[in-house]
């Protein structure tokens, strides 16, 4: 079986998508917001009219906001530990709090970006394609 693909089905660039997604922004035109509150994406975008509920982002953004900040955090513990061996409550002073903030800012673009690789895919309806 041949699927034979139109232009106006090649063109949506997973790069471009992602940034937008990752600015927060509809993954199509990138202009529109993608959320109306914290992760809460919107029904449709505002400027495009994009219907944006198609969206299964589901446990991904936060299993890869995690990967990321604990990558990052768990280094900078170690290199501190290692250069200056400062007490435990200084460590946890320092980095309980880079973490949360970190994973807290980073969380709705984490998002942002997968919803940009779904409708750049053409997944879970982003494709006109319901069956």
């Amino acid at each position: 079986m041949t699927i034979i693909m139109t232009p106006a089905q090649e063109d949506r660039p997973v790069g471009q998508a992602m940034l937008h997604g990752f600015r927060q922004r509809c993954p199509a035109c990138g202009t529109g917001k993608l959320y109306k509150s914290y992760v809460k994406v919107n029904h449709t975008c505002d400027k495009c009219g994009l219907e944006l509920h198609y969206q299964r982002a589901d446990d991904a953004p936060p299993y890869f906001t995690m990967l990321i900040v604990l990558h990052f955090v768990l280094s900078g513990l170690l290199a501190t530990e290692q250069a200056y061996s400062p007490a435990t409550w200084i460590q946890l002073t320092i980095w309980m709090p880079v973490a949360v903030v970190s994973a807290l800012w980073l969380l709705p673009r984490v998002k942002g970006a997968l919803i940009g690789i779904q409708w750049a895919r053409r997944m879970h309806g982003f494709g006109g394609d319901f069956s």
